[in-house]
């Protein structure tokens, strides 16, 4: 059963900082695009960032400039580092891993953003 584990969610204020981490076996982050979805309530959900296995990354361009997501080969681990947050961050944050056969998910984490 493959297994991506997310964790660094949670409550900030706007114009703070969260680290997002997924960590999942050295078979899938090896061999897929590592990426992180977004969905808000009555939201579809929405790429905010991925990175290929090379290291390219994409950005949606409602974050760029105030996140960066890296892969840390080591560690089988991608992050999302959100700076800059605003209350339109918030959502459930989804690790994701595909190629082009196969696409799967992690649970998600909460990330709320608010005073």
């Amino acid at each position: 059963q493959v297994q991506l584990v997310e964790s660094g969610g949670g409550l900030v204020q706007p114009g703070g900082s969260l680290r997002l981490s997924c960590i999942t076996s050295r078979n899938i982050f090896s061999m897929h695009v590592m990426g992180w979805y977004r969905q808000a309530p009555g939201k579809q959900r929405e790429l905010v960032a991925d990175i290929t296995i090379g290291g390219s990354p994409t950005y949606a361009d409602s974050v760029k400039g105030r996140f960066t997501i890296s892969r840390d080969n080591a560690k089988n681990t991608v992050y999302l580092q959100m700076n800059s947050l605003k209350p339109e961050d918030t959502a459930i944050y989804y690790c994701n891993a595909q190629n082009i056969l196969y696409q799967y998910w992690g649970q998600g984490t909460q990330v709320t953003v608010s005073s």
